[in-house]
């Protein structure tokens, strides 16, 4: 198959266009750069520098495409309350706009990356797909805006669109920027340099942490399934992990004397996630290989920003 991959030089974009390629597809990815670094790509993937605002190269790209993986986005939900009209702009916007030129073009299928954000506070858990949104980000409402563009519009125009909503992905080379971090490789770096490993709120929320290589097998698999158009699918490792269970696996992964500091000034966001799998299992066969101990060690072990341990 010929493939679009959007935010193809990201954390995940990168994984997802390297295991195409190496299965035989032709990739072609565009990505803007913003956050993404293309020195990882597999060699055969073109990469194409550019914004999925950029209509006329989208329509370049598309010609002959079977199939666009979306998984440009800004994903920092810290970032979102400070930015949201940014946030809007790049993650619904450029939505909306690639969908525009899939519909000139006659691309016939798009794989949407949403987020498990997206549901808020649930008081049952696990969280199913038709449990009520609850968004409390503007991240969260971008990719819950995006979700029903895709799928509208897939339904006004015949496109095949699937969903799937990714938990809390984390592996090695995820981006680790000087402000609002992601968690896992935040603690590494903190339980690794000696200093404090700072817990947000009480460390009691608890989040479903899906290593990379998971997230990938189920978009693998979404985009080769023909009798799931229009599904909303969960992607997660159906494990429900406290904050200070992790930063206390950290610390003793990594050998870290670092003690905690609790940091009251920013919350600790929702208080439970943890995904429903059930659906992912039935649609796409999805069954979460790497436990997070696992995963942290394999991070430890192929990430040279942590090789310290």
């Amino acid at each position: 198959m010929r493939i679009l991959v959007t935010g193809g030089a990201g954390f995940l974009g990168t994984a997802l266009s390297n295991t195409l390629v190496q299965q035989g597809h032709e990739v072609l990815i565009i990505d803007d750069l913003s956050a993404g670094d293309p020195s990882r790509l597999d060699k055969r993937v073109l990469f194409h520098r550019g914004s999925v605002h950029d209509r006329p190269k989208l329509w370049t790209l598309l010609q002959g495409v079977d199939c666009v993986y979306h998984l440009a986005a800004r994903v920092l939900v810290a970032e979102s309350i400070i930015y949201p009209r940014e946030y809007n702009e790049v993650n619904v916007g450029g939505t909306v706009a690639l969908m525009e030129a899939m519909r000139d073009v006659g691309v016939p299928k798009l794989i949407l990356a949403s987020s498990g954000a997206l549901y808020g506070d649930q008081v049952v858990q696990p969280i199913t797909e038709d449990a009520h949104p609850s968004p409390r980000s503007p991240y969260a409402v971008s990719k819950l805006s995006s979700e029903y563009y895709v799928h509208t519009i897939g339904e006004l125009w015949e496109i095949f669109t699937v969903t799937l909503r990714i938990f809390n992905a984390y592996g090695p080379f995820q981006p680790l920027p000087p402000f609002h971090a992601p968690v896992v490789p935040c603690f590494l770096q903190q339980a690794l340099g000696g200093g404090s490993v700072v817990v947000f709120g009480d460390g009691t929320q608890t989040r479903d942490f899906v290593y990379i290589d998971d997230v990938i097998a189920a978009l693998v698999a979404a985009g080769t399934k023909e009798d799931i158009n229009r599904s909303i699918i969960n992607i997660g490792s159906g494990a429900e992990t406290s904050i200070n269970t992790l930063a206390n696996l950290v610390l003793a992964m990594t050998h870290s004397k670092s003690n905690l500091l609790y940091s009251p000034v920013e919350g600790g966001g929702v208080s439970r996630l943890k995904a429903d799998l059930t659906l992912a299992c039935a649609l796409l066969g999805y069954r979460p290989k790497v436990s997070l101990e696992e995963g942290l060690r394999r991070i430890l072990l192929e990430d040279k920003r942590f090789s310290a341990s």
